[in-house]
């Protein structure tokens, strides 16, 4: 399950790195490039300079195997048998930066993955000292304020994505969420393809689907959590987010790949709501396994700019992430940044999620602390939302419990019909 917190003294990352060259000297020149040095000898970098200030190599493991041809261009000379890779970990003294997220960002990653005597680079973790928790508030509600509001205590929350994704107006929009709270659905988000367009505006979205929220509130006591994206400028945003709160909402949403460290930072400062983060895009920062981030070192970064919902991709997705790598981005979520300060997010399964997936996710897992979002899973049930919600609950009902999904489907007809739909 959670990792437990490792208190440093010094900011900490962990590279996999790939090299014609001797890993000990690129080792070497990665922490220059990252502090005091230059790629030529400069007058003022003396050797007290450099005991304040330099990048320190503090780990340098190399890993076993043969590399037959380099992972990624390079305008550098490679000579046959000379590629080798290794783990590594370089060290910074906080008085380079200071308690600074983006500065954070150009420190650990800045011009590294540029550097031609590297055929391959990636960041595979991160570990930041104590004033990084004081200078960032973190998640403001995370699991325990997302549970509190959406009226969800102890089991996973059921969601799902507005589907179509785009093309529904604002009462189109409000005639489905309707079918969904009365299918008893925990949670609804916008695709993150709809934000503010002409044919779907923010504000009317806003008002058409919170006026069905809150009836249904009023007559259940259950209000639905619906996550409204509304990414865009910081001016935007922060009119949309005091929109939304006027109008009852108890959930935001932002593509942070789109707004940017900054942005989601001051959304994290000033949102009085859970701030549900898509991470469309991160396939680009990930998918080759010699180039960019681990997702392990990449959420820490968001968690503590204000991050309470974290996506994770799902069991066997639509993309191309192995389930081994889905759940362990799950329980990173759920692991501890600093002590007294955990900042846990709720980690988000989705893409491409059935009832099927949830025994396997449950038994990975070993927490209900997650949301599930269904789109199709949901929508394109052959009874329609309302059975797609009952069904994907009771999928859950099933693995928590530890019931076969064939056996509880046998009582279940949602569950039954969604279970011969997915096979």
């Amino acid at each position: 399950m959670a990792r437990e917190y490792q208190a440093v003294e010094r900011i900490e990352a962990d590279y996999l790195i790939e090299t014609m060259i001797d890993p000990r000297k690129a080792a070497e020149i990665m922490a220059g490039e990252q502090s005091s040095g230059t790629f030529v000898p400069v007058p003022g970098e003396t050797p007290e300079l450099k005991a304040r200030s330099a990048a320190r190599v503090d780990r340098l493991e190399l890993v076993e195997g043969a590399v037959d041809a380099p992972s990624l261009p390079t305008t550098a000379s490679v000579k046959p048998g000379s590629l080798r890779r290794a783990r590594l970990t370089l060290s910074w003294p906080m008085g380079n930066l200071g308690p600074s997220l983006p500065n954070l960002l150009a420190t650990i990653a800045g011009n590294l993955f540029e550097l031609r005597q590297f055929t391959g680079l990636r960041i595979e973790d991160i570990r930041l000292p104590d004033p990084f928790a004081e200078a960032y508030p973190g998640p403001r509600f995370g699991i325990e304020g997302t549970r509190r509001l959406a009226g969800v205590p102890d089991r996973p929350l059921i969601g799902t994505i507005v589907k179509p994704s785009v093309g529904f107006g604002p009462e189109e929009t409000a005639s489905l969420v309707q079918s969904l709270c009365e299918g008893g659905i925990d949670f609804i988000k916008d695709d993150e393809l709809q934000s503010d367009g002409p044919s779907c505006p923010f504000e009317a979205r806003v008002r058409a689907v919170m006026r069905v929220i809150n009836a249904h509130a009023d007559r259940s006591g259950k209000k639905v959590m619906y996550a409204f994206n509304l990414t865009g400028e910081l001016d935007q945003m922060r009119r949309r987010h005091d929109l939304l709160l006027a109008e009852g909402g108890t959930c935001v949403m932002a593509s942070i790949n789109s707004v940017g460290l900054v942005g989601m930072i001051e959304l994290g400062r000033f949102s009085q709501l859970p701030i549900h983060a898509h991470r469309n895009g991160w396939g680009a920062l990930t998918r080759h396994p010699l180039l960019g981030w681990s997702y392990v070192a990449w959420q820490k970064i968001w968690r503590l700019a204000g991050a309470d919902h974290m996506h994770v991709n799902g069991l066997a997705n639509k993309f191309s992430e192995a389930d081994e790598s889905v759940i362990r981005s799950a329980r990173e979520c759920l692991s501890p940044l600093f002590p007294g300060k955990p900042c846990l997010a709720m980690p988000v399964f989705s893409s491409g999620q059935t009832v099927r997936q949830a025994p396997g996710t449950f038994a990975a897992l070993g927490s209900t602390d997650l949301l599930v979002t269904a789109g199709g899973g949901i929508m394109a049930h052959p009874d329609g939302p309302a059975a797609g919600v009952s069904a994907l609950r009771e999928a859950w009902e099933a693995a928590v419990a530890g019931v076969s999904l064939t056996d509880h489907a046998r009582t279940h007809p949602a569950l039954a019909c969604a279970l011969e739909m997915a096979s």
